[in-house]
């Protein structure tokens, strides 16, 4: 999936809670609670992709600021935008795919909007 993102297009890391639209691809990564994490899996994300923005729903700040601090140091120097939770999965829905983990804390999930390597 990755190898197929063009620039803007975006791509969701989620926590096994986030409900995802039957018309958008789902990638299922959870094999149980907390496996794999949302952060770990980012990081293996970032591996492979050029983000060039982040955007988290807002309430991350206060609901689970551990995962907020880890995106913000996995993701140095890249903007990062903060809108509702509602607005957030809307937003799913026009994102090329959504990789479920297996997160258990509220709040863990990413749209990588991507960028381009040049």
């Amino acid at each position: 999936m990755i190898a197929t993102l063009g620039h803007l297009d975006t791509l969701v890391i989620a926590d096994a809670g986030l409900p995802i639209p039957v018309e958008t691809m789902r990638i299922d990564l959870a094999l149980t609670q907390g496996v794999p994490g949302a952060a770990q899996t980012l990081k293996v994300v970032l591996d492979e992709m050029k983000v060039e923005k982040a955007i988290l729903a807002e309430e991350v700040k206060d609901r689970n600021p551990k995962f907020l601090a880890d995106v913000q140091e996995l993701l140095p120097g890249v903007q990062i935008e903060f809108v509702a939770h509602l607005e957030f999965k809307t937003s799913t829905a026009s994102a090329r795919a959504v990789v479920r983990t297996g997160e258990f804390a509220t709040y863990a999930n990413v749209i990588l909007v991507s960028g381009v390597v040049f």
